[in-house]
């Protein structure tokens, strides 16, 4: 039995591809087939799955039911996190998709799955991704501050839906966690966050995120150990489409 991530499928089998990157560049190509060909290889029915948000391209569910399907048919049990361009997903629905999709598909929100003597807590998150102003070096020297208002709503709104994912499973005795994030946990002014707090404050052994995809995002955020946390990018395509080992 073990824990494996991956994020940003952005699958496309009834809709159409809204990313200039996947359309161009070659890391994408037949992404899904190379995706299938190494869970099969890796994975058994015994192993979970976890996919870090961004599914589909689909707006609305009817137009993500063969992408669903082609999750579901992915070996193993398969929990989802909500990203930023799952439209399809409504959070005050939830409860009609785990009627809908379960056991093949769990998606997790303002909840937790278990897995082991772990509890796999998470949410979307979200971080300020500018706009930010640039000098003639390329240094940044101001952001929109609008913008910054906004991002700072939707992360509180994001906060108090993850420490409900943390209350609840320790309330269920839990105490070890892995917790996941479709946004990075930091922006690329920060060192640290609310995200990197809450993780602290609780004790995460794991946080795991992904929307940093392409190859001048994959270091926008935390990589690696800080206060004894590991902090680990799941994004297929830095990937290459094999899901990452979390846990065994």
């Amino acid at each position: 039995m073990a824990l494996y991530a991956i994020g940003d499928l952005h699958l496309h089998f009834q809709s159409e591809v809204r990313s200039k990157s996947q359309r161009r560049e070659r890391i994408w190509k037949k992404h899904e087939e190379k995706l299938r060909k190494a869970c099969l290889s890796m994975m058994t029915e015994d192993d979970t799955l976890v996919l870090v948000g961004d599914h589909s391209w689909g707006k609305k569910l009817e137009e993500c039911e063969q992408d669903l399907e082609y999750i579901k048919a992915l070996p193993g049990r398969k929990i989802l996190i909500r990203g930023n361009h799952d439209q399809f997903w409504d959070v005050k629905k939830t409860g009609r998709l785990n009627e809908k999709y379960q056991p093949e598909l769990s998606f997790l929100q303002d909840s937790f799955e278990a897995y082991g003597d772990h509890a796999i807590v998470g949410t979307k998150g979200f971080t300020f991704e500018g706009p930010f102003y640039l000098d003639g070096r390329g240094r940044i020297i101001g952001w929109d501050e609008e913008n910054e208002e906004h991002a700072e709503r939707l992360v509180e709104r994001e906060l108090q839906r993850l420490r409900a994912s943390f209350e609840l499973a320790k309330a269920a005795g839990y105490r070890r966690y892995i917790m996941f994030l479709h946004y990075p946990p930091t922006n690329i002014l920060q060192r640290q966050s609310a995200f990197t707090d809450m993780a602290e404050e609780y004790g995460a052994e794991k946080v795991i995120y992904a929307h940093s995809h392409g190859e001048m995002r994959f270091h926008d955020s935390i990589l690696g150990e800080m206060n004894g946390i590991e902090y680990q990018l799941v994004s297929g395509d830095y990937l290459r489409w094999t899901p990452a080992k979390i846990l065994e």
